[in-house]
């Protein structure tokens, strides 16, 4: 982890551009990580899927470096690691290399930043890259059914949509759409470049002032509030040929504000968050039902879920839900034992640690906290939290989310035939 004696700092330039940067002493790479505050919730319909295809033609071409190739070639030449990413609430680029190739990274990740071209021909092919990677996820059960939860969860509102779009929406976007969305999403006070590794903090702020000089200005985004309501169990059934039943089963939670994650954060590793949890033990290890299963938690800016994943023998489905319920409700019903609930606490902080050591981790640790949340906590302040939470919070949150009217199950696999046996189990649960 960084030296406590060099911790993060952040600065925010005078247009608004905020810097954070994170010495570490331990490596000798630097990660130079670009923030947007921007993904599918901020769309419209039509145009749903954009942030995605705008984050994919960001490496395509810019007035300084005109083709792809161009970009890839630089960045290959010095064996940088550099990639993009999209979700529902930000859109990322970042490029790792060795330290002494920063001033490099910094002035291609903001060239692309600044001056993509957008070419049309670009554009056209890029149309057929996006649609064939959503054939790719819908190929792919065990990656469908997140999409399929989140549709259940929130329905037609931005939150529920596909965050690659619908291809028939794809098809018809046009290069104007694409640089209006770049020029009113992509600004200075929407943006966080977070920089971790083997730096000089004061450096890193001069050379992000010069790279970044040409950033552009425009009003604070507001998203709009995702109706989270519920009032009995939610169902969403997607019928494909399939070798295993794969299926989500979870509850609404709470947003990124909320002083019950730590909690929610717990009660995601004891129920499934490693080899030794009780979903694991449960299905996995005593019924041989599956190979991967496992327990999250979201939080959003204002919604929340906690879920279980599952890949299951089709003709044992049924029993590895009713599984899954029990502890559930066995969570809200029982106080969970000191040594288990130290156990997972234990768990956190070492994979949070683990999860620190390299400049990249570090940058998006701190970046993430920053963009979302205008406040950034260091790793022992977080685990310090974790650390307060008893068994009796444990079970008080559980008792509010392990509810009927927050259950909601999404399923893809040959399951019409038993819709109605699946709605009486949620019902009756």
């Amino acid at each position: 982890m960084h030296n406590p004696e060099k911790p993060m700092k952040l600065f925010t330039y005078p247009n608004g551009l905020r810097l954070i940067t994170t010495p570490l002493d331990s490596t000798k790479t630097v990660t130079v990580l670009v923030l947007v505050g921007t993904g599918s919730r901020y769309e419209t319909k039509e145009i749903n899927g954009i942030s995605h295809f705008l984050e994919h033609m960001m490496f395509k071409g810019t007035t300084k470096r005109p083709g792809a190739l161009d970009i890839s070639q630089e960045l290959d030449s010095i064996g940088a690691d550099y990639n993009a990413f999209t979700s529902k609430e930000y859109t990322g680029y970042y490029i790792k290399a060795s330290s002494d190739k920063l001033d490099l990274a910094l002035d291609l990740i903001s060239d692309i930043f600044q001056n993509s071209r957008f070419d049309a021909i670009e554009i056209e092919k890029e149309k057929g890259v996006i649609i064939e990677e959503i054939n790719m996820y819908l190929d792919q059960p065990s990656r469908h059914v997140h999409d399929l939860f989140d549709e259940l969860l929130y329905g037609n509102q931005p939150m529920g949509w596909n965050i690659a779009g619908e291809k028939e929406i794809i098809k018809k976007l046009t290069r104007d759409n694409i640089a209006d969305y770049f020029n009113t999403h992509y600004f200075a006070e929407n943006t966080v470049v977070s920089v971790g590794g083997s730096i000089n903090p004061e450096e890193v702020k001069e050379r992000v002032a010069k790279y970044f000089n040409g950033i552009r200005q425009h009003t604070k985004l507001n998203s709009k509030s995702t109706d989270d309501s519920q009032s009995k169990p939610g169902l969403k059934i997607f019928n494909k040929k399939t070798d295993q039943t794969h299926f989500k089963l979870g509850v609404r939670a709470y947003d990124m504000f909320s002083h019950k994650l730590e909690a929610l954060d717990l009660i995601s590793v004891i129920l499934g968050g490693n080899m030794s949890s009780r979903l694991f033990v449960e299905v996995r290890e005593k019924r041989g039902l599956a190979y991967r299963i496992r327990t999250s938690a979201d939080a959003f800016l204002d919604v929340g879920s906690l879920d279980t994943y599952a890949g299951i023998d089709n003709a044992r489905f049924t029993e590895a839900l009713k599984i899954i319920l029990t502890e559930y409700k066995k969570l809200a019903e029982e106080q969970v034992p000191e040594k288990e609930l130290q156990k997972a606490k234990d768990y956190i902080r070492g994979t949070t640690l683990i999860g620190l050591e390299s400049s990249d981790d570090v940058a998006m640790f701190y970046g993430d906290q920053e963009l979302l949340k205008n406040k950034m906590e260091t790793p022992e302040e977080k685990l310090a939290k974790i650390d307060t939470v008893t068994a009796e919070d444990i079970q008080k949150v559980s008792r509010e989310i392990f509810t009927p009217n927050k259950l909601n199950l999404a399923i893809i696999g040959e399951v019409d035939n038993k819709e109605e046996e699946l709605r009486e189990i949620l019902n009756s649960w």
